[in-house]
């Protein structure tokens, strides 16, 4: 039976350390503050939104919202992002997503200021991340999985990992977090031959898809460690993820659960992201 790999504890570790460096950045007199911005409407936005609050409020970290209306312009939503890039109160800046679709995501978060992107998808930080150049802001999922596996002292280098999903967000930064980590990397996605023969083979697998339990235990290789990255509804509305935990727990070595795994390390590495943005911003 597969060990947990707790990510909700890994998280209170993580941010209890930065509440100490919150402390002693309150002492330099710079007070570190997130602004996020939300276009719309959305219900699972509201809560990612409301939960990232949260976590600033845990670990010291002031926190500004601004919520904008789903018929604003693109003009709109680039002149606040200006504004808040040349606010000095403002260390860290997030641009909740999805957004409607007549507003064009990508040019706004080539907008975002480099220093301020802690979301990690500014074109300079991707850039960063595939250079390995230490300091890019990297995408908090990926991130926060990286810092699982080394919280459980789970080997990278040299192992073979496959990432199912290839999205900007979470597949492609996945890709480059692993290989930075000296680990040979496989990315599958919807077109992908084969599937399960390349699944089989991995030491450690990555699953983004974002449909439940998608990946069974005939697809997983004995002893591997498989995080969970999906979060889906069920009929009974339950939150389940991409992998059929119940039966692949049995198999792997090591599991992240659905929830309280890869999750609650999206926030955390986003508050690690804003306090390094505030330490660097002296």
């Amino acid at each position: 039976m597969a060990s947990i790999l707790d990510g909700k504890e890994v998280a209170r570790i993580t941010k209890e350390g930065l509440k100490g460096q919150v402390e002693d950045l309150k002492k330099e007199g710079i007070f570190p503050k997130l602004a996020v911005i939300m276009v719309g409407e959305d219900p699972s936005s509201k809560i990612y939104v409301s939960n990232k609050s949260k976590a600033c409020e845990e670990v010291g970290i002031e926190y500004e919202e601004h919520l904008l209306k789903e018929d604003i312009e693109m003009k709109e939503l680039l002149g606040l992002i200006d504004e808040l890039n040349n606010r000095s109160d403002i260390h860290g800046i997030l641009l909740q997503s999805p957004i409607p679709k007549n507003l064009d995501i990508n040019e706004a978060f080539k907008s975002i200021n480099p220093k301020k992107d802690v979301d990690g998808f500014n074109p300079i930080n991707v850039g960063k991340l595939c250079l390995g150049q230490e300091d890019a802001f990297i995408s908090c999922t990926p991130y926060g999985v990286i810092k699982i596996l080394e919280q459980y002292n789970i080997e990278t280098e040299g192992k073979h990992a496959v990432v199912i999903g290839r999205s900007n967000i979470v597949g492609k930064p996945m890709f480059q977090c692993l290989l930075n980590k000296d680990a040979t990397v496989t990315i599958c996605h919807r077109r992908t031959n084969n599937l399960e023969e390349i699944t089989k083979t991995a030491d450690i697998l990555v699953v983004a898809i974002g449909k439940a339990k998608v990946v069974t235990a005939d697809m997983v290789k004995e002893g591997a460690t498989i995080i969970d990255v999906g979060i889906n509804r069920n009929d009974e509305g339950k939150i389940e993820g991409d992998v059929d935990f119940v039966e692949v727990s049995k198999k792997a070595a090591y599991i992240t659960p659905v929830p309280g795994g890869v999750g609650p390390m999206t926030i955390a590495m986003l508050m690690h992201n804003l306090v390094k943005a505030a330490r660097e911003s002296k």
